[in-house]
């Protein structure tokens, strides 16, 4: 290994998008260089096979010839990546979390990390690597993340009586690069061969605000308008030279739908213990029910390979409080079938995360500085990571349809369950999760769902 998210009629919809956005050391040119000459605060890496300067046609996607890899993963690698995905996603968690609504996407931020990785050298890959908790080599890391990806973009089985809008996940990763600038063959086929990301040539030193535009148009496409203005204007400027993007869209139904005409206005305790008058959504029926230390939980499959769960902390709990305590394992819970009188508020809300402040908090420090080494990246410059960027979506309401995964748990019982009560009515934490691989999709807490 080397330290190498009102209540509508609308589907529960969820997506993120973060981007690294990578610059160059040194003074700007007046034009796209056809080779790099800026000061190098680090000696280029001398084991990187020669560089392709790629040519300036902007918006062109420059595309090796080379195959994206089939998906294959030994599954203890693949246990071990969704298992550090997770606990970075409490850490980061735990960095970010304030007495708001949030929502970020561990899989998101640790894929685009994951896509920077290849290219850092030294303390750059050993920070990179401490923060992401990596507990296997770079094949496997890259492997793993390939599967992922492949798996959240397979299309589970429906039954053919559900004539309703199908379970979709749609993962996508991009990166957007300099036209001219020299970048390592050996990175674009990490890129290529795990991520299915081409280069797609723009011209951040003559026109950034053109260049953020196009990103900004492929991560609304990918997010079905969901993500707007991921990267500003002023966070290009004429030493940026490459852009790496993830964007996941999520669209689901409940296996077990809530009735509309169930859904009431009710008391939602506030972190500070005022009260706010929300929609409740109120089901009866047999669900999945875990009691941990400090919490109860409840899993709430989605019509395909995904479920939410959200986990309610003991009362003067906080949400923060309680994940801090948490580790990755405590994802995996001691599920049981109870009869559940279950109350949860519906909520409409989108975030923006500081990520650079974040990840710098974590360690990750010197990739945003001029000490870093992303020699894998290019060796005609110094390159270090301008920013980090992150937002996210989530809509939840009553709509859900059955799936697989539900209904063999739904089948699976032989007898009347014992009865639990699940009412959400103050802040709670939650999370999707991709059931077949268990990665965790999504992390947030809601502290106030008006």
């Amino acid at each position: 290994m080397r330290h190498s998210y009102m209540k509508s009629t609308r589907l529960a919809i969820l997506l993120t998008a973060v981007a690294i956005v990578a610059a160059a050391c040194g003074s700007a040119t007046d034009s796209p260089p056809t080779t790099e000459g800026p000061a190098i605060t680090n000696p280029p890496s001398t084991t990187n096979p020669p560089s392709a300067s790629v040519p300036f046609t902007a918006g062109e996607l420059v595309k090796l010839d080379v195959p994206r890899a089939p998906g294959d993963v030994d599954p203890t690698a693949l246990a071990a990546v969704v298992r550090s995905d997770t606990q970075f996603g409490l850490d980061l968690f735990g960095v970010i979390a304030d007495d708001t609504n949030l929502m970020f996407s561990p899989y998101s931020i640790a894929t685009a990390l994951s896509m920077l990785y290849p290219g850092a050298r030294g303390t750059t890959a050993e920070e990179i690597a401490a923060v992401l908790h990596l507990e296997v080599d770079d094949a496997d890391l890259h492997a793993a993340r390939n599967h992922i990806e492949r798996a959240l973009a397979e299309a589970p089985p429906v039954p053919p009586e559900d004539d309703r809008e199908p379970f979709t996940i749609r993962p996508a990763n991009s990166a957007w690069g300099q036209g001219g600038f020299p970048f390592s063959e050996e990175y674009l086929e990490v890129l290529a061969t795990a991520y299915g990301a081409g280069l797609r040539v723009v011209d951040f030193s003559g026109d950034p605000t053109g260049s953020a535009d196009l990103i900004n148009g492929w991560v609304e496409e990918a997010t079905e308008d969901r993500i707007k203005d991921l990267v500003p204007d002023d966070a290009i400027n004429d030493l940026t030279r490459l852009v790496l993007v993830n964007a996941i869209w999520f669209k689901a139904n409940w296996v077990n739908q809530f009735d509309p005409d169930r859904t009431a206005p009710g008391s939602f305790t506030r972190l500070d213990g005022s009260e706010v008058t929300t929609p409740l959504m109120h089901s009866t029926g047999t669900g999945q029910y875990a009691v941990g230390s400090g919490f109860t939980a409840v899993r709430l499959p989605y019509s395909g390979d995904a479920a939410m769960v959200v986990v309610l902390p003991s009362a003067g709990t906080t949400p923060a409080e309680l994940a801090a305590a948490m580790t990755a394992d405590d994802f995996s819970m001691d599920w049981e079938s109870f009869q559940l009188d279950l109350t949860l508020p519906s909520f409409t809300f989108d975030s923006e995360v500081s990520l650079k402040q974040a990840l710098q908090a974590l360690g990750m420090s010197t990739a945003f500085s001029a000490a870093a080494d992303l020699s894998g990246i290019t060796d005609a410059a110094a390159l270090f990571v301008q920013d980090a960027l992150h937002k996210s979506f989530i809509a939840l309401d009553e709509n859900g349809t059955e799936a697989a995964a539900a209904t063999a748990i739904l089948m699976g019982l032989t007898a009347a369950p014992p009865p639990a009560t699940f009412t959400v009515d103050r802040p709670f934490l939650f999370w999707i999760e991709h059931s077949s691989t268990g990665e965790v999709l999504f992390l947030g807490q809601v502290t106030d769902p008006s």
